[in-house]
C-alpha cells in the first residue's frame, strides 16, 4: 500500500514539474522542416484521371502568348531552334522539324507519370517580330521573311531554374536513384512512348539527353531535380539508326505487341525496346516497377489521351491510331501489374 501511495505522489510531482498538459498536443500536425536542398527525380502526380493533358505541365493558362519577339537563333541540336519572348515577357525555346508533335505529346505522358518536364506547347501558326535583316540560318526553312511560321514547339525557359553544366548531367547507371522504382519507372515511360534517343552523360560528345536542374521553390528553398530532357525521338519506331522513326503511328502501333514480351524468373520483365542505351533502359526492371508506374498511368482515359494528342497537333486519324496503340501498351502493363502480390 505504501508503495502505491508513493508512486502516485511521485507521478503527481512529475506532472507538476512538466507544466500544464496541452489537451490538443496529439491532434496538432507535426512541423516538418523541409530540407534546404532536396534531390528528386519523381513526385506523386495525384489523381491522374483528373489531369488536363491538353494543358500539360504548364496548364492551358501557361501557353505562349503572341506577339513573339526574336532573341537569337540556337545552333545546338539536330533541329532548327530560336529563342523568343512572348507578350507576357516569358522566354521560350522554339523548335521546328520532325520532333515537334512527338515531344509535346510525350511530355504529357511523362508528366502524368510523375516525372519532371519542361512545359511544352504546340503552336500551329504565328509570327515572330524582329527577325534579323540578314535572315535566319537553319530556321529559315520554317520561318518566312515576315516572321510567320507553322507547326512549332514552344518550350518554356523557366526563370526559377538553373540548369547545371552539361558535364553534370547524369547516366542511367550512375545517379542517386539507381535500383529504385522511381528510376525504373522513368525507364518504363521512355519505352512506353518509344523514345529511342535515350542518350545520357556518357554520350555528352553527341549531346546528353539527361539534365540536373536546380529549382527555386515558392518557399525560397532549393530543389535539385533529375530530368530526362529530350522526348522528341518518341511516338514512332524504336530501333537502330536505319529503322527508328519519330511521330509515326503505324510504326508505333506495329511494335506495341512487343512492348512487353513477357515476365521471366524472379519477376524480371522482358521488353522489346531498342534504342541508344538499350541495356541500361530495358534490363533489370521488375513487375513491381511496372505496377508502380501503372498505378498512375492506368488512370488515364481515352479522352485524356485524345486531349493530349489534340494539343500536339495530331490529325483525327493519328488520334485514333495512337489512342488504340497506347491502350494496348497500358493493358500489357495492367496484366503484368496484376501478377504482383499485394
Amino acid at each position: 500500500m505504501k508503495r502505491s501511495i508513493l508512486a502516485a505522489v511521485t507521478a503527481s510531482i512529475l506532472v507538476a514539474l512538466a507544466g500544464p498538459v496541452d489537451a490538443f498536443a496529439q491532434r496538432r500536425p507535426r512541423t516538418v522542416t523541409r530540407p534546404a536542398n532536396e534531390t528528386v527525380i519523381w513526385r506523386d502526380p495525384g489523381a491522374v484521371g483528373q489531369l488536363d493533358l491538353e494543358g500539360g505541365a504548364g496548364g492551358r493558362s501557361g501557353a505562349p502568348l503572341a506577339p513573339f519577339q526574336f532573341e537569337e537563333e540556337d545552333s545546338g541540336g539536330t533541329n532548327p531552334k530560336i529563342k523568343v519572348t512572348d507578350a507576357s515577357g516569358r522566354r521560350w525555346g522554339v523548335k521546328w522539324g520532325t520532333e515537334v508533335n512527338s515531344e509535346v505529346f510525350a511530355t504529357r505522358i511523362v508528366w502524368a507519370a510523375g516525372y519532371f518536364v519542361e512545359p511544352a506547347y504546340f503552336v500551329a501558326r504565328g509570327r515572330i517580330d524582329g527577325i534579323p535583316s540578314g535572315g535566319l540560318d537553319r530556321a529559315r526553312k520554317f520561318v518566312a521573311a515576315d516572321g510567320s511560321f507553322n507547326d512549332a514547339r514552344f518550350e518554356l525557359r523557366e526563370e526559377n531554374v538553373e540548369k547545371l553544366k552539361d558535364e553534370q548531367s547524369w547516366a542511367w547507371n550512375s545517379n542517386p536513384f539507381v535500383g529504385t522504382k522511381h528510376l525504373n519507372g522513368l525507364k518504363i515511360v521512355v519505352m512506353l512512348v518509344s523514345n529511342w534517343d535515350s542518350k545520357d552523360r556518357r554520350d555528352a560528345g553527341r549531346g546528353s539527353n539527361t539534365g540536373i536542374y536546380k529549382y527555386t521553390l515558392p518557399s525560397g528553398t532549393m530543389e535539385t531535380r533529375y530530368l530526362f530532357t529530350d522526348w522528341g525521338g518518341s511516338m514512332g519506331k524504336w530501333g537502330n539508326f536505319f529503322s527508328r522513326e519519330k511521330w509515326d503511328c503505324k510504326g508505333f502501333a506495329s511494335q506495341s505487341k512487343d512492348f512487353i514480351k513477357g515476365v521471366k524468373a524472379g519477376g524480371i520483365v522482358e521488353f522489346g525496346y531498342s534504342g541508344q542505351r538499350t541495356s541500361d533502359v530495358a534490363e533489370g526492371i521488375t513487375a513491381r516497377d511496372v505496377r508502380f508506374v501503372y498505378k498512375f498511368l492506368g488512370q488515364l482515359s481515352d479522352e485524356q489521351l485524345r486531349d493530349g494528342l489534340r494539343a500536339c497537333g495530331a490529325t483525327d486519324e493519328e488520334m485514333v491510331c495512337y489512342v488504340n496503340a497506347m491502350r494496348e501498351r497500358l493493358n500489357q502493363m495492367a496484366r503484368v501489374a496484376a501478377t504482383v502480390d499485394k
